[in-house]
């Protein structure tokens, strides 16, 4: 069983300066990164003079790309500040 005295039971405990870290990346680089996907579905949708509706398809598209890059972005930096850690 997991007890006190086995040492089989390890605590884990947060640590708030790695999580602020991360929570503040993920805003000012979120935001980034989300405003350039726009400016270039917007872009591209414009410069091909696309109709509305194929317009708002390409922003869509290179939003979500944005998104994805983010997510992958955070992973990262997850494993290089992690938020938890074994006490």
């Amino acid at each position: 069983m997991f007890g006190a005295g086995c040492g089989c039971y390890t605590r884990w405990t947060m640590n708030g300066k790695n999580l602020v870290t991360i929570v503040s990346l993920a805003i000012l680089v979120g935001a980034e990164i989300l405003g350039a996907a726009l400016a270039l579905g917007w872009a591209i949708g414009s410069m091909y003079e696309l109709p509305d509706l194929w317009r708002w398809a390409v922003i869509g598209v290179c939003l979500a790309g944005g998104a994805y890059v983010i997510f992958r972005f955070l992973q990262n930096a997850v494993k290089i500040e992690p938020i938890y850690a074994r006490k």
